[in-house]
């Protein structure tokens, strides 16, 4: 069965040591995988953890990921004495050699790179993966299943559509097999008859499209991540199309060829949207 590339999934659960934790999971065409990973202070370590469990479920499709944490425990306040009893001997040593009058207040002292930091929350890193990776798992879960839901229903109407260019495939080309015959008909000097089958005949094109829709078919009916490959296979039909209208010879064949365009148009749109 094809997937989506569109689709939404979430879990949320209190975790020891963090708090409520939600994990949340967007995903949107693209043309490659893109993973982008957007996570709370303090658990940025987690970046690459979270991005493999995704990429190990999900083939294509730009996936946003958004961790956020509620209610954290408060964390502790250090200061750096030691080095803040640096700052402050090299102020004093400027001051002097500059004969600097200003005094610099602890607001300015506490905001020297180095002088204030949060701790961490004391929890072992491996034991926080341990219960945020649960979380991730079943969010990606979810977003899985929508895109597979979403993806029954892309394939039922692409096999739809498809079918129904087959049809009109077949229309042109018994329509093209009258219209061929009673022109060449009309023409007795074989030069002609020559030159206007060399313009006019699109039995090579209509073979190829008939091709192609068969290879369509079969490769949709495959599954997997198929989209860019149907993609491919549906420029191909199209350029075949155009084919046959530079060199249609009767206007309803026109006609007819004009309706296969656009339906081709139609599924090379739905399939942006296939993983």
């Amino acid at each position: 069965m094809i997937h989506s590339m569109t689709g939404f999934g979430n879990k949320e659960a209190k975790i020891d040591a963090l708090g409520k934790v939600s994990v949340e999971l967007r995903s949107t065409n693209h043309k490659f995988l893109e993973t982008v990973i957007h996570l709370p202070e303090g658990l940025l370590f987690l970046e690459e953890k979270i991005k493999k469990e995704v990429e190990s479920k999900i083939k294509r499709g730009r996936i946003t990921c958004v961790v956020n944490v509620i209610g954290t425990p408060t964390r502790e306040v250090f200061i750096n004495e030691e080095l803040l009893k640096k700052y402050m001997s090299a102020l004093k040593k400027i001051k002097n050699q500059c004969r600097i009058k200003s005094e610099m207040g602890l607001d300015a002292l506490i905001n020297l790179p180095g002088v204030l930091a949060l701790g961490d929350s004391g929890v072992p890193k491996e034991r926080v993966w341990s219960r945020l990776s649960p979380l991730v798992s079943q969010a990606v879960a979810g977003l899985a299943a929508m895109r597979l839901k979403e993806g029954r229903a892309l394939y039922v109407y692409l096999k739809s559509r498809a079918a129904a260019l087959k049809v009109s495939v077949g229309a042109i080309k018994k329509k093209f097999q009258r219209v061929i015959k009673e022109r060449l008909a009309g023409i007795a000097v074989e030069e002609e008859r020559a030159s206007f089958l060399k313009n006019s005949d699109i039995t090579e094109e209509l073979e190829r499209i008939s091709y192609h829709l068969n290879n369509f078919l079969q490769r949709l009916a495959t599954g997997g991540a198929v989209g860019k490959e149907l993609d491919f296979i549906a420029q191909e039909m199209q350029r075949e199309a155009n084919t046959m209208g530079a060199k249609s010879c009767a206007g309803d064949i026109s006609a007819k060829v004009v309706k296969v365009k656009s339906e081709i148009e139609k599924l090379r749109e739905q399939l942006q949207n296939v993983e």
